[in-house]
């Protein structure tokens, strides 16, 4: 621990209360089975420190309207303006920073912090995240009225499952950090000689300042992995989150800071910067010269600027892909109906996980059920998906709102793009009438026309899906191949019962870099991924430059320093 700083969390609490979970996390990633700490149920919130469900709604209530006061030094204003996709204003304000007061501060606690150890940081993190997952509840209405998920995606993808994440982050830095042993003793025999001999010490050193950008769409899911990740291998983090979606990540960055200081260290290790309405800064905090990591989630546009001008720091991108699902044949074509319509309505599509191009055969595919045409697997699907979302309470709950107006229009533009085969409806939210609820759209297209390709080869972030015909198979397997090549992918699906095409498939996702989903029928679905076992994206095309998570997207944000004595 710090020696400047009192700590009320002592060493020996932290590795009596997290030494078995950090263990169970390594095991995790080694045997990429499941497991998870965070329960996914609401209902198992209440006891054992944890917050309960209507403690936790009244904890967010609380902070409508209110001044959230980090006590972070170079404060110079307060700014919000979010407001909820479905319908209120939050009223939360946020602390404005003086960059120039607030980086020095932050570099000054990294001595201590790294002088701490791997093992403490990673502790540390843990308690972090066990304190956050303890008010998972609040958390989820915090996610949920900056996102626009319904209520039971936002309690699981932005508490349990963002908190995974995070402890994966983690686990990944630990491993990372204590591969190399912390001193040796070397001895190089000299014949007849005495021996060279040399005591060597080797030190994990931080870059420097991270800094996270966060999402609007899953500001914790997608946020932690850099969070963490950055934190546990010894470097402070700036987070500067989407301007509509500052609240998850404040309370994030109050909880750590309250944490590092209990712990003996510098809470200013974890800071906020939260814009005022058009300012803009992450474009001029990315070239900062402190700013030696950064984290991003969003446009590819920005993305790539990101990778071409932020040249003094070592920067993850998350940016855009064009996923695709390739449709052959089926044993069970109900359940492959059933299995898309729920990953094509989940969260009005707006994951990057969602799959956009559905490539089938012009001729038809054969299924367990009997041969189908294009138009028939079209149609079928779009039946599916209307049933699934026919009634009201389900819809509203699988779909949430549209989390900004650029969705909304670009779903009514491609209603004009081809032949709807499903058009897209208004749902109504009775508990938040303002809400905007929209059914996905299906649309027709040919694979062979120009002008269609223009279509399917762009991202269409939203509720939107193109059907594309192609003339075979074998075509469908190229046109994903190019897809994935140009474009980028973070998921690949595909149906088939035949093994030759299955292993053409799988060849072109291992030259391609795409993680690939085969035949999925049932309760697991292309768009969701879990941590300690499934990779989220995989670095090797253009939709990420990183996966969450491996050794890769941890191993580069700390250096080995290594000093050598006589013996």
């Amino acid at each position: 621990m710090a020696a400047d700083l009192a700590a009320d969390l002592t060493a020996q609490q932290l590795t009596e209360k997290h030494r078995p979970t950090l263990d169970r996390a390594l095991e995790a990633i080694r045997t990429r089975d499941y497991w998870s700490p965070h329960p996914e149920h609401p209902k198992a919130y209440g006891e054992n420190g944890t917050v309960s469900a209507a403690d936790g709604k009244a904890a967010f209530d609380a902070l409508l309207g209110s001044r959230l006061d980090l006590g972070q030094p170079g404060t110079d204003d307060w700014t919000g303006g979010e407001v909820s996709p479905f319908g209120p204003e939050l009223g939360v304000e946020y602390p404005h920073a003086d960059i120039d007061v607030l980086l020095p501060a932050m570099r000054a606690g990294m001595a201590a912090w790294r002088e701490a150890g791997a093992e403490t940081r990673a502790l540390v993190c843990l308690e972090i995240l066990a304190r956050i997952s303890a008010r998972t509840h609040e958390f989820a209405h915090a996610v949920m009225h900056t996102s626009g998920q319904a209520f039971m995606m936002a309690f699981q993808a932005g508490g349990p499952h963002a908190q995974d994440r995070g402890l994966e982050a983690v686990a990944y830095a630990y491993e990372e950090q204590t591969r190399t042993p912390k001193t040796a003793d070397w001895s190089k025999p000299q014949g007849k000689r005495d021996p060279l001999e040399l005591r060597k010490t080797f030190t994990p050193v931080a870059r420097g300042i991270a800094l996270l950008i966060g999402c609007n769409t899953f500001p914790t899911w997608n946020g932690y992995s850099g969070l963490f990740a950055s934190l546990a291998t010894g470097n402070p983090v700036l987070v500067k989150p989407h301007p509509r979606a500052v609240l998850p990540l404040a309370l994030t960055v109050k909880v750590a800071r309250e944490v590092l200081a209990e712990a003996g260290f510098d809470p200013n290790l974890v800071a906020l910067a939260a814009e005022r309405p058009g300012e803009g800064i992450a474009k001029t905090l990315a070239v900062h010269p402190e700013i030696k990591i950064i984290d991003y989630t969003g446009s590819t546009a920005f993305g790539d600027w990101l990778e071409t001008h932020a040249r003094q720091a070592q920067v993850y991108t998350e940016k855009a892909g064009v996923n695709t699902v390739v449709i052959d044949s089926t044993g069970d074509y109900k359940g492959m109906l059933s299995n898309l319509a729920f990953s094509l309505s989940l969260y009005s599509g707006q994951m990057c996980t969602t799959p956009q191009n559905l490539l089938i055969p012009r001729d038809g595919i054969t299924t367990d059920a009997g041969p189908r045409t294009y138009d028939e697997v079209v149609s079928d699907l779009a039946a599916s998906v209307a049933g699934l979302l026919g009634d009201d309470a389900r819809a509203n709950a699988l779909l949430g709102a549209l989390v900004n107006p650029d969705v909304k229009a670009r779903l009514e533009a491609a209603a004009g793009l081809g032949e709807v085969a499903l058009a897209s409806r208004e749902v109504a939210n009775p508990e938040f009438p303002d809400a905007v609820v929209r059914t996905p759209v299906i649309v027709k297209l040919d694979g062979s026309k120009p002008d269609d390709e223009a279509a399917y080869m762009s991202e269409c972030f939203g509720p939107v899906s193109f059907a594309v015909a192609v003339d075979s198979t074998g075509d469908a397997v190229e046109l994903l191949r190019r897809t994935v090549r140009d474009k980028g992918a973070m998921t690949v699906g595909a149906y088939t019962t035949s093994a030759e095409t299955e292993r053409a498939l799988e060849e072109v996702c291992l030259e391609e870099s795409a993680q690939l989903s085969l035949n999925l029928t049932g309760g697991v679905y292309v768009n969701q991924t879990a941590a300690f076992s499934d990779f989220h994206g995989s670095g090797g095309n253009p939709a990420a430059n990183a996966a969450l998570c491996d050794g890769a997207f941890v191993s580069n944000r700390f250096r080995v320093v290594e000093v050598r004595r006589e013996a």
